[in-house]
């Protein structure tokens, strides 16, 4: 007893002032730290390159690979989508994890192999590539959160879980800062390609007590399992999704760990999304959240592109940039995260990140520097990746495990390159009329404002059907 005394006292000191978690809980929120953590070290370490590769091609090329993205990543939903019907969560996430891990072996065969004057078109594909592989292996991350924890867990377990996928941010971007030229950028492919196989085995290791949320919640805490199928369709109700009659559990075939097939079609996602008010609320939050993000990276993109020569150099600068935004975003989602959750909700913490754009536009308007340009990034994608990753990470739980997969998947990567679409060429008409980076920011500005209002609506309507999901569980209790 004398030694579990300073356990319960350190796990009480860690409950107190880092995540509030409990006993039953500890090991899944263990394992999706770990998960998210190579993950996202896996992503960082090519994210440098792509962005190298972008600056090099001039900032005129930019817009066209983006539309290539776009392309891209509407037929690897099609193909994603048709993978996840048919196969199990367990099996189809190893899989896509897999494809991904093959891809970046054939880019380091060709980088190595073709000679100079096609690595340009090699590099153009590898921007695209990851593009769209870093939307998919961290939106099937969290899709696979959101089916294990339920909305009362997510608040207060996604801001700890997201400390993972900072580290391993700032673990992938060392990497690549200290390496890149030394060994150069093909062979930090395989580093890539290493860490994302130990995501895929990541998923094997998940409890599997209960086919909705891994982590069974007791009587007295007045939430019930996010596996309930009446909470689940109560909750799409309200969602404005209408369903056709479910199949009995005991007539759908299961794998070996006793888990069905997520099921539906391939287009699933796209119709229940075009039929519920609050997932299309979702898709107007990411095309501003895309719009305004890609106006940044290109003005980034511009202004480096002039003021570095040297490519190695320029991919160190992306790099350090990278190493920042993880270290701010690790001291937020560690003392801050949370609280703002349990503070003020989902919905005014999701409209952080919109206020900092707007105050960030209007400085870089009135002062465009390339030091306060980095600054507003690297202060963006912190509030991005601490606050408003988890807090929109906490909507998509209240709806059904199809959703959570497909529409989620298709919002995260289509509706998002959409956006990303949409910024990419309203940068270079926005030139074409004239404005530079001051002009470019002053538009943003308001848009960043319409931007912060949705955020407190889906909010709210989260909170509806949060609560929409709970009463069937506590009628049955």
């Amino acid at each position: 007893m004398g030694r579990m005394r300073p356990t319960r006292r350190i796990f009480g000191i860690f409950r107190q002032r880092v995540v509030d978690v409990k006993p039953d809980e500890l090991r899944a929120l263990g394992l999706a730290f770990i998960f998210n953590f190579i993950v996202l070290g896996s992503y960082y370490v090519l994210r440098p390159i792509r962005d190298e590769i972008g600056a090099a091609g001039g900032v005129e090329n930019l817009s066209w690979m983006y539309t290539g993205t776009l392309v891209a990543v509407l037929i690897a939903n099609a193909l994603f989508s048709g993978v996840v019907s048919g196969r199990s969560r367990r099996r189809f996430i190893p899989i896509a994890y897999r494809f991904f891990i093959a891809n970046l072996i054939l880019f380091f065969l060709l980088m190595r192999m073709l000679p100079a004057a096609q690595q340009m078109w090699v590099g153009r594909a590898f921007f695209v590539w990851v593009s769209v592989f870093n939307l998919f292996v961290v939106t099937v991350f969290w899709a696979f959160m959101t089916d294990i924890f339920n909305p009362e867990q997510a608040k207060r377990l996604f801001g700890f879980i997201s400390v993972g996928g900072t580290l391993g941010g700032i673990m992938g971007a060392l990497l690549t800062a200290s390496l890149v030229q030394g060994i150069g950028a093909a062979n930090l492919l395989l580093v890539s390609a290493v860490l994302l196989e130990g995501g895929a085995w990541c998923v094997r290791f998940f409890p599997a007590e209960c086919s909705g949320a891994c982590v069974k919640r007791r009587a007295g805490d007045g939430v019930g399992s996010a596996c309930d199928t009446n909470a689940a369709t109560t909750a799409a109700a309200g969602a404005g999704i209408k369903h056709g009659s479910s199949v009995p559990q005991n007539q759908i075939a299961k794998d070996a760990n006793g888990e069905a097939p997520i099921g539906g079609t391939i287009w699933s996602g796209v119709t229940h999304v075009a039929r519920s008010p609050y997932l299309l609320g979702i898709c107007g939050f990411m095309l501003f959240h895309a719009i305004t993000g890609t106006l940044v990276y290109f003005q980034q993109a511009d202004i480096t592109a002039r003021q570095f020569t040297d490519r190695a150099a320029r991919t160190a600068f992306f790099a350090h940039l990278d190493i920042w935004v993880n270290v701010l975003t690790i001291v937020v989602q560690i003392f801050l995260t949370g609280r703002l959750l349990r503070w003020f909700g989902v919905g005014l913490t999701l409209a952080i990140l919109p206020l900092v754009n707007v105050i960030g536009f209007l400085a870089v308007g009135t002062m465009p520097l390339l030091g306060l340009l980095a600054f507003f990034q690297v202060l963006r994608r912190a509030a991005n990746f601490a606050v408003s990753r988890p807090a929109r990470e906490v909507l998509f739980t209240v709806l059904r495990r199809e959703d959570k997969y497909k529409a989620k998947s298709f919002i995260d990567t289509f509706v998002y390159r959409g956006g990303d679409q949409l910024g990419a060429w309203s940068y270079p008409f926005l030139t074409w009329l004239g404005l530079g980076l001051t002009g470019i920011s002053f538009v943003a500005a308001p848009l960043a404002a319409i931007w912060c209002c949705l955020s407190i609506w889906l909010g709210r309507r989260q909170v509806r059907l949060a609560r929409a999901r709970e009463e069937p569980q506590l009628r049955a209790s």
